[in-house]
């Protein structure tokens, strides 16, 4: 089963955005996926139940009386939308099912100094020390082409940790979310530009087979 973390502490960064299209993708293109929210929001659920039957099926949590919540038996890839604040303990207990972690941020003064603090605590972790885990960002609502672009490599540059995507900001991702669909569900003609912005994600995603 490959799992993948999208993580960080900070509140509207995009974190759902990423997690519902990803595991879009893995289903269309045949994937037995589960998405699980442990988000307190619990934003990736209400847009499961937005979305239609006749799209690429994903699943949620195996809920069996008296059990803890697990992944279906079958489910090959496993997306875990996460809360804002998530860190120590918590942080810990979830890294130990996980093999990657994409971590969105905006460029933002905010943004990023609640996500330098994320990533130094991240990177101290025993299982990403030992290269267990793999971790990559993602520019959330910016144009690779603006000063803010620049900005956010430059505050990565110390981590060693790769900007594998830059994703604009567009109402395809708000109006998608709101029919339970991903930027892969749209017709090609809307949202060609948005599918290219996340092929390096993908790659990234492929190549490390989320494992």
């Amino acid at each position: 089963m490959k799992v993948c973390m999208i993580a960080n502490p900070k509140g509207g960064v995009g974190k759902s955005t990423l997690a519902t299209n990803l595991a879009g993708w893995l289903a269309r293109w045949g994937g037995r996926v589960m998405l699980g929210y442990i988000d307190r929001q619990q934003s990736s659920r209400a847009w499961m139940q937005l979305r239609a039957p006749t799209l690429p099926f994903i699943a949620t949590w195996d809920i069996q009386p008296g059990q803890p919540a697990r992944p279906p038996k079958d489910a090959t890839h496993v997306v875990l939308d996460t809360p804002a604040g998530l860190h120590g303990k918590k942080l810990a207990q979830v890294l130990k099912f996980v093999g990657r972690v994409i971590v969105p941020v905006q460029p933002s003064l905010f943004d990023i100094l609640a996500t330098r603090h994320f990533l130094d605590a991240l990177l101290e972790e025993k299982r990403v020390r030992k290269q267990q885990i793999e971790i990559a960002v993602v520019g959330m609502r910016v144009d690779a082409r603006t000063r803010a672009a620049g900005e956010l490599e430059r505050f990565l540059v110390d981590t060693g940790l790769p900007v594998i995507a830059h994703l604009r900001d567009t109402q395809n991702y708000v109006q998608a979310a709101a029919h339970g669909l991903t930027i892969f569900d749209l017709p090609a003609s809307r949202s060609a530009q948005d599918q290219e912005q996340w092929a390096p994600i993908l790659r990234w995603a492929d190549s490390a087979q989320l494992s």
